[in-house]
C-alpha cells in the first residue's frame, strides 16, 4: 500500500491550497483518514480527520479554516485549507487506518506549505 500526497506549496497569508491524498494497493477497506502536519522545532499534531461514515474532527488551530473531505471510491481524503496564516507553515502528512489482510496505520511522504506574511 502507498499513500501519495499532492497539493502542497507556498502561499501568502489569506490564501487557500488544497492536499490530497490517494492510498493505493489492495485495499479492502478504509476506516479513518487524517492529517497531521509538524513545524518546524515543534511536535506534531492532528490537523484533521475524518472516519468512513463522514464524521470530521478538527485540532483547536484550524477549526473554521479548514475542511476534510473524503472519496470512498477513490480512497483519497482531501484537505480544504483556507485563510492560511503564517504558523499553518509545516509538513502536512496524510494518514489512513485501513485493511488489507489486516487493519493498519499507512502514513505519505508529507508535503510542504508554507505561508508568507
Amino acid at each position: 500500500v502507498q499513500l501519495q500526497a499532492f497539493g502542497g506549496g507556498s502561499v501568502q497569508a489569506g490564501g487557500s491550497l488544497q492536499l490530497s491524498c490517494t492510498a493505493s494497493g489492495p485495499i479492502i477497506a478504509v476506516h479513518r483518514m487524517a492529517w497531521y502536519r509538524r513545524a518546524p522545532g515543534s511536535r506534531g499534531e492532528m490537523v484533521a480527520s475524518i472516519t468512513h461514515d463522514g464524521a470530521a474532527a478538527y485540532g483547536d488551530p484550524v477549526k473554521a479554516r479548514f475542511f476534510i473531505s473524503r472519496d470512498n471510491a477513490k480512497n483519497t481524503a482531501y484537505l480544504q485549507m483556507d485563510y492560511l496564516k503564517p504558523e499553518d507553515t509545516a509538513v502536512y502528512y496524510c494518514n489512513e487506518y485501513l485493511r488489507t489482510d489486516s487493519w493498519r496505520n499507512y502514513w505519505g511522504q508529507g508535503t510542504l506549505v508554507t505561508v508568507s506574511s
